[in-house]
């Protein structure tokens, strides 16, 4: 009876000690996580934002990850790291009992947690959802959910989530990131020797990171390269070869410290003109319009010819501590930002002056009057009078025209007058075709800033900024068709859709045959004029110097059949850049070494003439054509009535 009484006892001691086993089992069951949509996670990814030569430019994340698919990881990759983490990974079922045994017996003599005889799945369970703390709840949990994410799953998606989601030190989440980091190359191209180093990093990612401890990491790498050996995988020759390798390549130069103030830029787009909100952990690639070539050579064409500036401002006693630059090159077809500079160092001072610095043009700003009077009938060979001009503002104040030269030439022809970038006749012609619709015409070439309807804005005295300005030129060499810039072609989410796609935005503002007149007004410039140092570029060029009061501003918008390009040096504090430092001394220098670079390998298009007009022998001081080219004739384009 006794034996009967001590049988019940245990039973029922035993049923509740599994009962209680079981309940704990069924509220941990019922505490884990739903994984039946795994596949359908989607972790932070990296935003990649690429130039139109396939440069990456900069990158936005929370945390850096670059999916890739499992076939894309090339299989030494894969033998490593599982030679090193789990190389019971293919045969066993989510856990590995007898590492787990093995493990345990280690710990307990210790008396503390020190293995951990995790498989690749539990690492996968506890990265996706269980915390770092060790415990044997955590332990329980991660070995419950690695065989449930077993059971559906196969290994290799497995194996493509643990590589893609697992943190391998510097910031870099999964293997395509690590090898960017690490080797600066694609996961699909690294070797052995870089796979193997790869493979060491999961255990302690900051300990064994070869940009932090180089020697530490030859050691791990050494370690796995052993096991793959020992392993049979690769053979010795392999394995003495990869174990002589650097750990890792030199960190790559950032390529958006060249390109800072064009990424800022497209990220201030990506949210004011597309709605985009700021969310860059959704893996987009973002294909923006800029060449990263061209904005090298710009680069260091600005670095170049302001520390020449800098040394002719000392010179003459003046700071150069406020000097500053920008620069913008736009595809003339389709208003493509090509290249962006919004100042002389990004880190210093994030200002992009090329967008939002408003300065006066100066004379760069002559050629929308000329444009103006075109588009209203006038010809180039029409005459206007270069001669002394005064105003009666109100009394006692009166204001007087005075050219750069101290000189006056009498009556010159419109092209002389523009070539030359004399004032007097500008102030001349705006007043008769009226600064309201010379506002009118600017307006409908694009620009946007407020210009003040008085006779001084003939001189550009009203503020713009220089992107708009150099756009507005767009005009004279497209045809009569205005071209609005933008900065990205298109916008990929992470399942390869596009979700976004440029479209062109442009107007006829002005006819073929006017256009190409103001262009071949604007060679003058660079073949008669103030601008003829460019002639060392090319002698088809067209643009326009520009130079403000005291000297404070010096600008150059030139242009050729493809691109545009627009450059400002000045003082941020509105400081004179000294004397004689015009936009032909100070401006054009940088142009010059952008666009020789641009055209260094380029086929050169040549301007367009259009039918309706014609190239005549003209003299440039009285406007007569002639029949033969002579001392005082320069080739002129007219339109084909045009006899006079």
């Amino acid at each position: 009876m006794q034996k009967h009484y001590w049988i019940l006892i245990s039973t029922a001691l035993a049923g509740i000690f599994f009962g209680i086993l079981a309940g704990v089992f069924f509220l941990l069951l019922h505490d884990l996580p739903e994984i039946n949509t795994l596949k359908q996670f989607k972790p932070s990814a990296v935003t990649t934002v690429y130039s139109s030569d396939q440069k990456i430019l900069a990158q936005f994340y929370t945390e850096k990850r670059i999916p890739v698919s499992i076939d894309k990881i090339p299989e030494h990759l894969i033998n490593s790291i599982i030679t090193i983490e789990d190389g019971y990974f293919f045969s066993h079922s989510g856990i590995h009992l007898k590492a787990i045994l093995r493990a345990f017996a280690h710990d307990l003599k210790a008396m503390e947690f020190k293995q951990g005889a995790s498989t690749l799945t539990q690492q996968l369970a506890k990265t996706l959802f269980l915390t770092s703390e060790k415990s044997i709840i955590r332990k329980i949990k991660e070995a419950i959910l690695a065989l449930q994410i077993e059971r559906r799953y196969t290994k290799n998606e497995i194996l493509e989530m643990y590589l893609n989601l697992i943190y391998l030190g510097s910031g870099a989440y999964g293997v395509q990131a690590a090898c960017q980091t690490y080797f600066n190359t694609s996961v699909s191209d690294i070797n052995l020797a870089q796979a193997a180093m790869i493979a060491g990093l999961p255990k302690a990612p900051s300990v064994y990171s070869p940009l932090k401890n180089p020697d530490i990491a030859r050691k791990r790498r050494h370690i796995v390269l052993r096991q793959l050996y020992e392993n049979k995988m690769i053979s010795r020759e392999e394995f003495r070869l990869a174990d002589k390798q650097d750990v890792a390549s030199p960190p790559p130069k950032s390529m958006q410290n060249h390109s800072a103030f064009f990424i800022e830029y497209v990220k201030s787009n990506l949210k004011d003109q597309l709605s985009f909100q700021a969310d860059y952990s959704t893996g987009l690639t973002i294909h923006t319009s800029l060449n990263f070539d061209l904005q090298q050579a710009a680069q260091s064409a600005v670095i170049s010819q302001l520390e020449k500036l800098e040394l002719r401002m000392k010179k003459n006693n003046i700071h150069a501590k406020k000097l500053e630059c920008a620069v913008i090159a736009i595809d003339i077809k389709t208003g493509a930002i090509l290249c962006m500079i919004g100042g002389k160092n990004f880190n210093q001072s994030n200002f992009n002056r090329a967008v939002y610095a408003k300065r006066q043009p100066g004379s760069a700003f002559k050629p929308f009057i000329y444009a103006a009077a075109i588009n209203q009938g006038a010809s180039q060979e029409d005459l206007i009078l270069d001669a002394p001009l005064s105003y009666q503002l109100n009394p006692g104040k009166i204001w007087t025209v005075h050219n750069f030269s101290k000189s006056y030439l009498g009556k010159i022809t419109y092209r002389k007058a523009l070539a030359l970038s004399t004032n007097t006749p500008a102030v001349r012609l705006i007043e008769q075709i009226t600064p309201l619709k010379t506002i009118e015409f600017a307006r409908a070439l694009g620009i946007s800033s407020t210009l003040s309807p008085n006779l001084s804005l003939a001189l550009g005295t009203s503020e713009v900024n220089l992107m708009e300005l150099t756009a507005a030129y767009i005009p004279f060499a497209n045809m009569g068709i205005r071209v609005k810039p933008f900065s990205i072609e298109k916008i990929i989410d992470a399942d390869s859709r596009i979700i976004y796609r440029h479209i062109a935005q442009k107007q006829a503002v002005m006819s073929r045959q006017n256009a190409a007149i103001m262009t071949d007004m604007l060679k003058a410039v660079i073949l008669e004029g103030t601008g003829q140092k460019a002639l060392s570029v090319h002698n088809d060029i067209a643009g326009k110097t520009g130079t403000t009061d005291n000297y404070k501003d010096a600008l150059f918008i030139g242009y050729n059949s493809d691109t545009v390009l627009g450059v400002w040096t000045g003082n941020d504090d509105s400081t004179s850049l000294g004397k004689y430092e015009t936009g032909a001394k100070a401006a054009l220098p940088i142009w010059i070494d952008i666009m020789t670079h641009l055209f260094s390998e380029k086929s050169w298009q040549y301007f367009d003439i259009p039918d309706g007009t014609k190239m005549v022998y003209m003299n440039p001081d009285t406007g007569r054509l002639s029949k033969t080219q002579t001392q005082k004739t320069v080739k002129a384009l007219i339109r084909a009535k045009d006899t006079k």
